[in-house]
């Protein structure tokens, strides 16, 4: 799990330099591509009981439902292809979440033939075939087990961004004690600087003054960057 979120993290500091470069929008923070996962496969899991639930209504022969429920696949269908392709599919970031798709539990290949079978189901209730009726239960039957497996998906994503959340607090933690080590310095140096320019006496005066500004602001910039980095870690 620990390789997923780093992996994540790096992938976008390193995109986000290049996109500024190209006059791009900015990529999105590892954070935020958690929330957008977490948020699709929601989705997958809320339209899976909502299409279920239409295509029984349709079978019924309300007003309304096949099409409801066409456009609940549809959700379901694009939600699944966001999560399984590209640069933040389970084959890319691997870990647990390449295991829990296409390991033992074949997470993948059960959500593949859930849409399959919704599609067959649909398809027969819209034709009015003499299947549709066996087709509806298959469907109504598969969705409890499809549903355990979309719920342990769903954990999986949230696991992963609570330890990237974790991970992204320790490093600005350490970045919140290396300012202040810098910063002590900073402000070593600028006494120093003060013990000399009150040494040489008047030719000293605009020295000391300088050295004075430069504590002022290294205690501003100190402060101001703390307090940023607190908030954020807050």
């Amino acid at each position: 799990m620990t390789q997923i979120t780093e992996e994540v993290m790096s992938h976008h500091q390193r995109a986000v330099p290049d996109a500024r470069k190209a006059g791009a929008a900015p990529k999105q923070t590892a954070g935020e591509v958690f929330g957008k996962l977490i948020n699709l496969s929601g989705r997958r899991r809320f339209t899976s009981q909502r299409l279920v639930l239409f295509a029984v209504l349709a079978l019924q022969g309300r007003g309304g439902a096949l099409t409801t429920a066409h456009d609940a696949l549809t959700t379901f269908r694009e939600a699944h292809r966001s999560l399984t392709e590209g640069e933040l599919s389970p084959g890319v970031l691997g870990g647990e979440l390449e295991q829990a798709y296409f390991g033992a539990d074949r997470a993948d290949e059960r959500i593949g033939g859930f849409i399959g079978l919704a599609q067959r189901a649909l398809d027969a209730i819209g034709t009015e075939a003499r299947s549709a009726p066996a087709l509806l239960e298959e469907l109504v039957d598969s969705v409890t087990p499809l549903l355990a497996v979309l719920n342990r998906l769903t954990q999986l994503y949230e696991d992963l961004a609570r330890q990237q959340a974790a991970s992204a607090k320790k490093q600005l933690t350490a970045v919140m004690g290396d300012i202040e080590q810098i910063a002590k310095h900073a402000r070593i140096v600028s006494f120093n600087a003060q013990v000399v320019a009150a040494r040489a006496g008047a030719s000293g005066r605009e020295f000391a003054v300088v050295s004075g500004e430069m504590t002022h602001i290294t205690g501003q910039l100190d402060g101001l960057v703390r307090e940023a980095v607190r908030s954020a870690v807050a």
